[in-house]
């Protein structure tokens, strides 16, 4: 006998929330407060790209501009927010609100019907929805370099801790925000460093302005070494082969361990099945500015995943609050109170998306 197919319940709710971070988290708050029928859907826990941030790291914007849902974010002597304070913020934002979101649910396909509505569809249940809300981010995975040796184990594209590197010699490729605070961090816990960056000097507008001068020091009197105008050819155990991308040759860099922080990549899957158009060098999602919906009737985006692959970032959490009223209001046809969205776009004078 055939094997038998498993079926799941089908839940017909009126908006699907995909995505737990900040904004999407914000966006809870205000539907919720709305009356809104609407399920919160999350592929790991809350704020799930933050954890992937290395320990200890310090946000370059202030905690006025991250801080959500009208609730303060409060750190010693008004200094910016680590990366653990700031998870332990968006815990107690959902604790304060009760907000129901259904960690390590991931999303598995959406599918527009006939009728307009949409299937969205996770391991173990099938939501019929009236409007669907995108909130899940720009960066899924890395930005690969494509060379022999990328997948070595000594080899990885994501910065956890400077420990582990203590008394190694240490490769990082990258020249933007991550790759310098990972040269500083590591060279100041004690690995020899050596830096690889395609340009030929670190962009100023890129970096946070009080490492800057540090790492140009360093790289100054020798303590760091600085490879521009360089790229990977080739990851051997204990070695990196680099290429200049100004001249005919290459040179070789003893390393017992590399990180590429070349950056990450939107993965657009969702958006595809959902039938939204995608445009430009970001392959961003098309939509309407005023209410942050799609080209897709009912389904809006929320957040940086607005931006698609940013080359040159231009959302943050502190200018996507906005969306948070625009969507809310599009759904509910009511507005959220001011008080439980951060202002930080008006009261800053950023650029709204």
């Amino acid at each position: 006998m055939p094997a038998a197919t498993a079926t799941f319940p089908t839940t017909r709710i009126d908006t699907v929330l995909v995505g737990a971070g900040p904004i999407g988290l914000e966006l809870a708050v205000s539907l919720k407060h709305l009356g809104a029928d609407y399920v919160h859907l999350e592929a790991g826990n809350i704020a799930q790209t933050v954890t992937w941030y290395p320990k200890q790291t310090r946000y370059f914007s202030s905690p006025q501009r991250i801080a959500i849902a009208g609730v303060p974010l409060i750190t010693d002597n008004g200094e910016k927010a680590t990366r653990e304070q700031y998870l332990a913020y968006l815990r107690g934002v959902v604790q304060q609100f009760d907000l129901p979101v259904r960690s390590y649910t991931p999303v598995e396909s959406v599918e527009r019907k006939d009728d307009g509505r949409f299937l969205v569809r996770t391991p173990n249940e099938t939501f019929d929805g009236k409007h669907v809300v995108l909130a899940i981010g720009d960066m899924h995975a890395p930005r690969k370099l494509g060379v022999p040796g990328e997948d070595l184990p000594h080899v990885s594209h994501y910065f956890d801790e400077p420990h582990r590197y203590f008394g190694q010699r240490l490769l990082i490729v990258g020249g933007k925000n991550s790759a310098v605070e990972a040269a500083l961090r590591c060279h100041h816990a004690g690995a020899k460093v050596d830096v690889s960056y395609r340009g030929e000097a670190f962009p100023e507008s890129s970096i946070k302005y009080w490492l800057l001068p540090e790492i140009n020091a360093l790289i100054k009197h020798g303590q760091i070494a600085f490879h521009p105008h360089t790229e990977v050819a080739e990851i051997q155990p204990g070695k990196v082969v680099l290429r200049s991308n100004t001249a005919d040759k290459t040179e070789t860099v003893p390393a017992d361990f590399v990180l590429l922080l070349t950056g990450y990549v939107q993965d657009p899957t969702l958006f595809k099945m959902a039938g939204v158009t995608l445009d430009g060098e970001n392959h961003a999602p098309t939509l309407d500015p005023d209410t942050m919906m799609t080209d897709v009737p009912n389904l809006f985006v929320a957040g940086t995943a607005a931006a698609g692959t940013q080359q040159r970032f231009k959302l943050f959490i502190e200018n996507c609050h906005p969306h948070v009223r625009k969507i809310a209001k599009a759904i509910t046809g009511k507005e959220p109170p001011r008080e439980l969205i951060n202002n930080a776009a008006e009261t800053f004078g950023l650029a709204e998306s």
